[in-house]
């Protein structure tokens, strides 16, 4: 039955509710029908999607001939192609009059039953093969196991992204080059911690970005207070001993005098005097090398940093105050005449000469225990092995594991006595599989294809890189073997207390920032000529409101549907003074009111808006595409080949320059772009009123800005408040999405059609509670895909054996 509230547009009636959720368009003589269904199932498949979706034309492969909902469970993965798009309310597409809200009701109503029902029957967790780590995980595992800070990218090549994530299991294949690397990091990374008293000179450089400001007013954090620009990096070093400090420098000439800080610990190891004397190359960027005396540092890894010393504080006061990027005085980036000197990089030499190995976090880790006599070696060494392969396998050692380890520890000691043993061991365990690897143990006399439970140790591993994005903790691992994982009451118990805890923040730097697809932010980098105030720590702060705000939702219990309509976000001083908004101060976020409705939750912020841009332009069809990729889960199709790009449409038209829109009008006149742009343009175009850089505009080129289009519904919309209301007419599509996107990353594979019963029934169990994201994030870790997985295979009889 209709609402009263239903408004009437165009000749088309848009009902503000319905008892299904479906939210459909229908046409003005369609609004006095009753909610009885006009035509069946199969009558609204045959009479409106078998004309395109036929064996002649089969659009995006599919074809509706034959189909009958009766046969829906013989055809799930066809079906689920079908909920969706009618659930989107995207089929029948724009200019076809679609049937009355019952009927298509009934017919998604009938789909889903069929499907959820035979899910319910015959129950399919899937399967996954085993993880490794990736990048980050295996930086974060090293940090928890070791207290080193690492960047496993110096060893690790790129990772895989499928299905929006890094950490899908079955992208991630192990090549002969990839297992040197694993190998070649674990002897790297055995000796940063244990420390190195055979260690030679070597030069290790740190680069700064040139995107990086280093104004007057800009402090890096980290460095010491009262320093301007410069660069801040975790060093190890391997041995207490000397080392050299050289900073090189780049910029303009705007300074005769300029101290530099070198820094170990905010402590200052030596103050460097600018000489003003430089050698310079043809274009004004070359930099003459400082040095500092050889200075003595103790072994282990520590925070050092290279500022210039500030020589002014308080307001910055000038008739013409320089742009926000201290390098876009250039013009198209680089040192401009008024440019100050810049840190461009900085190398740490030495040791140049060994004097001992000092204590350090990293060797209070691995040695847990100190022989005082040869008698007491074995049995420290058995005491180090257990404990660091605890912690690195994420379960308890078997006797006879120590007892393989150890052979490592024995053939290290030959040369390095118990130190070196000790190092090998760790050595050895960084390269196992068993490190590398989130190896899940199949229960014997499994048949495959056959539904087993996960054991109570891998789900301790599932739950702890899902929220906290690190290895279990002892905590977790002591709940694992007492067993209070094995029910879904009592892995939602540990899930509520691991959501309460400050480490699940990793949901937002890990989850949503991949979902979002916020690393997209660093590719563009607005041209300096028309945005000169745009730098990396616009593009971080952008970064770090998205992800504030997503962690709020989640610490709070808040609705997932604020994603969509919030009137608020988290905010510095940097951030909100670049949007416009007053009365913020300082470098921390907080949470802060938007002053109208010009931003509605994502759809205002900036780490969406930039990474949607082009250089020098906006992009509507990007933002479009964006929304409908990302946040309704329906990708638009690629676009047909040989057609030419936008930038291939002319600028201008008798002498006067166009707008983006007017260009798009021009572009998609092309009958094959036109039937997808129908759907992308007017999304982007209701947030074209952002620049390239999130700012509010209202004219391009000289020209008023006409941002007005209609929804693929028909709904006009102008604006990011239009927009935001327009989507969520249609809740249930936008709230399944991210759950499926949870699902993914919490499961580390690619979610099937026969996953969406699942994932139908985690935001139904939601919807009465207004859709919490902490919900949804309990609602998956219950889930059967969690907390089950299909056999592959029959296990070997000595499957069960573990070697290191």
């Amino acid at each position: 039955m209709l609402a009263s509230a239903d408004h009437v547009l165009a000749g088309r009636v848009f009902p503000t509710s319905d008892p299904a959720g479906v939210h459909w368009t229908m046409s003005a003589h369609q609004s006095q029908v009753s909610a009885v269904p006009a035509e069946s199932p199969d009558d609204i498949i045959q009479g409106y999607c078998v004309d395109c979706h036929n064996d002649v034309t089969k659009p995006a492969g599919l074809s509706f001939e034959s189909f009958e909902v009766s046969a829906t469970v013989e055809n799930a993965a066809m079906a689920e192609r079908m909920v969706r798009k009618l659930r989107a309310g995207m089929m029948p597409p724009p200019g076809t009059p679609p049937p009355d809200i019952a009927s298509l009701t009934g017919l998604i109503t009938a789909l889903e039953t069929r499907l959820d029902a035979a899910a319910a029957a015959h129950p399919n967790p899937g399967f996954r093969t085993f993880p490794r780590l990736n990048r980050v995980e295996y930086s974060r595992s090293i940090r928890e196991l070791l207290d080193l800070e690492v960047d496993a990218g110096q060893w690790l090549p790129l990772d895989s992204m499928s299905a929006n994530f890094d950490n899908i299991a079955d992208e991630q294949m192990l090549s002969a080059t990839l297992l040197e690397a694993f190998l070649n990091a674990a002897s790297d990374i055995s000796r940063m911690a244990v420390g190195d008293l055979q260690a030679t000179s070597l030069d290790r450089t740190y680069a700064n970005t040139s995107y990086a400001s280093q104004h007057p007013w800009d402090y890096v954090e980290g460095a010491p207070y009262g320093t301007r620009g410069g660069l801040v990096v975790p060093h190890v070093f391997p041995a207490d001993g000397e080392y050299v400090f050289e900073v090189n420098l780049t910029g303009g000439n705007n300074s005769r005098f300029e101290d530099i800080d070198v820094s170990v610990n905010g402590e200052r190891v030596a103050l460097i005097k600018y000489e003003t004397q430089r050698a310079e190359s043809a274009d004004g960027r070359g930099g003459v090398p400082m040095l500092t005396d050889p200075i003595m540092v103790k072994a282990g890894q520590h925070s050092v940093a290279a500022a210039f010393v500030r020589r002014t504080d308080g307001p910055y006061e000038d008739l013409i105050r320089p742009h926000d990027w201290s390098f876009a005085g250039g013009g198209s980036g680089g040192a401009g005449v008024t440019t100050l000197p810049h840190v461009r990089d900085m190398v740490i030499r030495g040791p140049l000469s060994v004097t001992g190995l000092s204590d350090s976090p990293s060797r209070r880790k691995v040695f847990v225990c100190r022989p005082t006599g040869p008698a007491d070696e074995q049995p420290c060494a058995r005491t180090i092995v257990a404990r660091l392969g605890a912690t690195a396998y994420r379960r308890p050692l078997s006797e006879s594991e120590v007892d393989s380890i150890m052979q490592f520890y024995d053939v290290g000691r030959v040369a390095g006595g118990f130190e070196g043993g000790v190092r090998t061991v760790l050595e050895a365990v960084l390269a196992s599989p068993h490190f590398i690897f989130r190896l899940e143990r199949q229960p014997e006399r499994t048949k495959p294809g056959e539904t087993y439970r996960v054991g109570d140790l891998e789900l301790a591993s599932r739950l702890s890189f899902f929220l906290w994005g690190i290895p279990p903790d002892e905590s977790l691992m002591a709940a694992a073997v007492k067993g209070e994982l094995s029910t879904p009451d009592g892995i939602e118990r540990v899930a509520k207390q691991m959501l309460a805890d400050p480490r699940s923040e990793a949901l937002g730097e890990r989850f949503a920032a991949q979902w979002l697809r916020l690393q997209d932010i660093s590719k563009v980098h607005p041209d300096p000529n028309f945005f000169p105030n745009f730098d990396d720590g616009l593009a971080d702060a952008m970064r770090s409101e998205t992800v504030e705000f997503f962690n709020d939702l989640v610490r709070r219990g808040a609705s997932a549907l604020d994603l969509y309509r919030a009137d608020y976000s988290f905010l510095n001083e940097r951030l909100a003074r670049h949007y416009g908004i007053p009365g913020v101060a300082g470098s921390h976020f907080r949470r802060v009111a938007y002053p109208d409705d010009t931003r509605k939750g994502l759809l205002g912020q900036g780490s969406v808006l930039v990474q949607t841009s082009m250089a020098n332009r906006t992009s509507p069809v990007l933002r479009g595409k964006w929304v409908m990729e990302v946040l309704m889960g329906t990708p638009p199709p690629p676009p047909p080949p040989n057609v030419p790009p936008l930038e291939n449409t002319a600028e201008s038209k008798d002498d006067k320059a166009l707008t983006t829109r007017e260009r798009m009008e021009m572009h998609r006149s092309n009958p094959q772009c036109r039937s997808c742009h129908l759907f992308m343009d007017p999304i982007g175009l209701a947030l074209d009123n952002f620049d390239v850089t999130a700012r509010w505009r209202l004219r391009e080129n000289g020209s008023d800005l006409d941002t007005r289009g209609d929804f693929y519904d028909g709904t006009p919309v102008s604006n990011p408040a239009e927009l935001s209301a327009v989507l969520l007419k249609r809740p249930v599509p936008l709230v399944r999405t991210l759950t499926q996107n949870l699902m993914a990353f919490a499961l580390g594979r690619r979610i099937e059609y026969y996953d969406q019963p699942a994932v139908r029934a985690i935001t139904r169990s939601a919807e009465p509670l207004g859709y919490p994201v902490s919900a949804l994030v309990l609602g998956v870790i219950r889930s059967d895909a969690f907390r089950l997985s299909v056999a592959e295979a029959v296990p070997s009889s000595g499957s069960s054996g573990r070697q290191p």
